[in-house]
């Protein structure tokens, strides 16, 4: 019989203990800073090689002949100087 209430007795105290540390941890979540969110331009450009719009912020830039010209990557880039190579 003493088993049973001891049993009983551990059960209560992790019940408790399962508690306080969902207590705590939502009181640390609520203290932390909130993350800095990305602010977008909304100005879309176009990728002059594979002709997909991307985000000006998020784009390859390069000036070619005085014209800003932008890309979604860096091969996209390269291929686009390969072809303005004078052959």
């Amino acid at each position: 019989m003493m088993s049973f209430f001891k049993i009983i007795l551990y059960a209560f105290l992790a019940y408790i203990v399962y508690w306080l540390y969902r207590f705590f941890k939502a009181l640390n979540k609520g203290s932390k800073a909130p993350k800095a969110v990305k602010r977008s331009s909304g100005i879309m450009v176009k990728d002059e090689i594979c002709n997909t719009y991307l985000p000006k912020e998020d784009a390859y830039k390069e000036v070619y002949a005085g014209k800003d010209y932008y890309f979604c990557s860096q091969e996209c880039r390269q291929k686009f100087l390969e072809q303005k190579k004078p052959h």
